[in-house]
């Protein structure tokens, strides 16, 4: 597998690298989860880089559509992917995808890891997550669950919720985050569980019931919500990685300003507020290199393969 180019000399090689603006893809809804780390790291990477970052959001059939794009677009730099754990689950999900997330793309770095939380309309009944857990068993034919898509994480922490409570409960799929969660605190659909980066705002401001976070230590910014564990799910932890990538044979030279202009913005105090606020964080210092997120795609895929294809109950 190769990753980065070959750093030749010549006109190609990065150098000069970069004398314009530089595209972004987010291969989901613009307001969603990944399209808000991309935006916030996008403004200092671009400032450090000395060229604006411009994001597009290419969505549809659980972001391969962007990724494909990404993948085939030509090598120099000017055209990244930002996309999330999706990466990792997109060859178990789609029997013909058209292009290998591994072979086809040169990481840059991780950039955020962000937790789920399980949230749902104010007046579906259950007010602790033991509650909705029971409520769900005794539902499951009816309660309706609603998901970003497939691929989406809010559709991996249902498959992983349905696991722990051995259930097969009704998802409701939406192009994007958004709109599901619009259904949610409109009350026509009954819960999901996604990405802080999309739910904070609604729990703080008592729009939907929040019932736990997925990940061992209860977050600062919530710091009233259980975690599953304490809810008695330990196996329901999932944190959702968001990281860049460049298509492969991208000029070392290259990856390796993009690495820099990324380890900046990651450092940025206000960057960091902001992912905290958003109950995000930053990556530790080695995952954010493409060594780092080439180790996390690879543990991932193999993990996501074996999750996926294992039957419920």
């Amino acid at each position: 597998m190769s990753v980065t180019a070959c750093s030749g000399g010549g006109a190609d090689d990065g150098a000069d690298y970069p004398t314009e603006n530089i595209e972004v893809i987010v291969p989901f809804s613009a307001g969603g989860p990944t399209d808000t780390v991309t935006r916030l790291v996008a403004d200092p990477m671009g400032a450090e880089l000395g060229q604006q970052m411009v994001v597009q959001n290419v969505e549809g059939a659980g972001g391969t559509i962007g990724a494909g794009e990404a993948s085939r677009a030509r090598p120099d730099g000017y055209t990244l992917l930002l996309h999330h754990i999706g990466m990792s689950t997109a060859p178990a999900l789609y029997e013909n995808l058209p292009y290998d997330p591994q072979a086809d793309f040169a990481p840059v770095g991780l950039v955020a890891e962000v937790p789920m939380t399980i949230i749902s309309r104010n007046d579906l009944g259950p007010t602790t997550m033991d509650e909705l857990a029971t409520y769900i068993q005794q539902n499951q034919s009816t309660i309706t669950y609603a998901n970003a898509g497939v691929g989406s994480a809010s559709q991996l922490c249902g498959l992983l919720l349905e696991r722990a409570l051995g259930v097969d409960f009704q998802e409701v799929p939406y192009d994007g985050a958004g709109p599901a969660i619009a259904d949610v605190v409109g009350g026509q659909v009954d819960f999901m569980c996604d990405q802080t980066t999309n739910t904070s705002g609604q729990i703080r401001g008592g729009e939907v019931t929040a019932y736990a976070v997925t990940t061992p230590e209860r977050l600062e910014s919530l710091p009233d919500l259980q975690t599953t564990a304490e809810a008695g799910l330990p196996d329901l932890e999932l944190s959702i990685w968001h990281g860049l990538y460049a298509p492969a044979e991208t000029p070392e030279a290259v990856i390796s300003k993009l690495e820099g202009a990324l380890q900046t913005a990651l450092a940025d105090e206000a960057v960091a507020n902001s992912f905290s606020d958003l109950g995000a964080t930053v990556p530790a210092a080695e995952d954010q290199t493409p060594d780092g997120l080439a180790a996390r795609l690879a543990e991932q895929t193999t993990l996501w393969g074996e999750v996926i294809s294992e039957p419920v109950g």
